[in-house]
């Protein structure tokens, strides 16, 4: 699909460097052979929009036999983003779904009330050398649907919109941008994109959202006259027409944002709630381990093992 985003001369990109609202370079931790940057939540920003968490996974590079395997773990408050550039997962939630990701599509996973999920490297992959690079989100939920029924939403790559320009290639993975919808179901006004810049080409940033960042995943962005380098999250501040140009590399970006909530909110572990109630509620349950009775269950086919609770 062809797109053409305006960009005439004069584009909005002579704003002042206040524009940045803040500048966080994610801290990267090695996982054994498996490195991961989580850029939110940050000491000076907990979400951009609704976007509470955001983690780049890898690039990774695995022998045959060997891959990720993360056990079943419970999630409340939030809905997970899986999105991948390389390699795959294999997502197995309480609900029963079970669905391999492939680069392009998109896993959407609405908490809710309660939800426990495994993320494993499929075993076809692992029957040879293979790679992982990803991005992994939360978007904290609207308090009014921090209490419903969890959900899954698998999306392949045909069904997500492409939008194609001049040396831009974007993927609209959630929301609406650019005049365009992704097909997920979304409780908060959001949006979220993957971005391909060729070298110097220039992308306007949607200005119809309240709050709006970049992740820089390869590559280099100039924006305001200054470069910055792939690891990094900009967050805007609202309401600026803005355009960011790639470096002599090009660039790949992930776009975030979106209205804000109503108020900050409480994470620990893997909840996320408006009050430290509903926290320490999941805590309790998820402790007493009563598969089924309560809160969580397990996935019906991963259930020989899982995460136990925090110290």
């Amino acid at each position: 699909m062809s797109w053409n985003p305006a960009l005439a001369p004069g584009c909005p990109d002579d704003v002042g460097a206040g524009a940045i609202e803040t500048l966080i370079v994610p801290r990267a931790r090695d996982l054994g052979g498996f490195e991961v940057r989580r850029a939110l939540p940050a000491p000076k920003r907990q979400m951009v929009g609704p976007f509470i968490f955001f983690d780049q996974a890898g690039p990774a590079e695995f022998l045959t036999g060997q891959g990720v395997d993360v056990r079943p773990h419970p999630h409340i408050g939030l809905g997970t983003v899986t999105y991948l550039y390389r390699g795959d997962f294999h997502h197995r939630d309480s609900l029963g779904t079970d669905q391999t990701i492939l680069p392009g599509a998109l896993n959407w996973m609405v908490a809710g009330k309660g939800i426990t999920h495994s993320e494993r490297t499929s075993a076809e992959a692992r029957r040879g050398p293979h790679s992982l690079f990803g991005i992994q989100t939360w978007i904290a939920l609207p308090e009014e649907h921090e209490d419903m029924a969890p959900v899954f939403e698998h999306h392949g790559k045909e069904t997500l919109p492409e939008l194609d320009a001049e040396g831009i290639r974007l993927r609209l993975i959630l929301g609406e941008a650019y005049g365009k919808s992704a097909p997920a179901t979304m409780l908060s006004q959001t949006f979220y994109a993957d971005v391909v810049l060729e070298p110097g080409a220039r992308l306007p940033l949607p200005d119809n959202h309240e709050d709006r960042g970049i992740y820089i995943t390869e590559g280099s962005l100039t924006v305001s006259g200054q470069s910055f380098e792939h690891g990094q999250m900009m967050v805007f501040r609202p309401g600026d027409k803005i355009t960011v140009g790639a470096g002599e590399r090009g660039a790949r970006l992930m776009l975030l944002g979106g209205a804000t909530l109503g108020g900050p909110r409480f994470i620990w572990w893997n909840f996320v709630a408006s009050s430290k109630e509903k926290i320490e509620a999941a805590k309790e349950q998820w402790r007493q381990a009563r598969w089924g009775e309560g809160q969580f269950d397990l996935p019906p086919d991963d259930r020989s093992e899982f995460i136990p609770l925090p110290p």
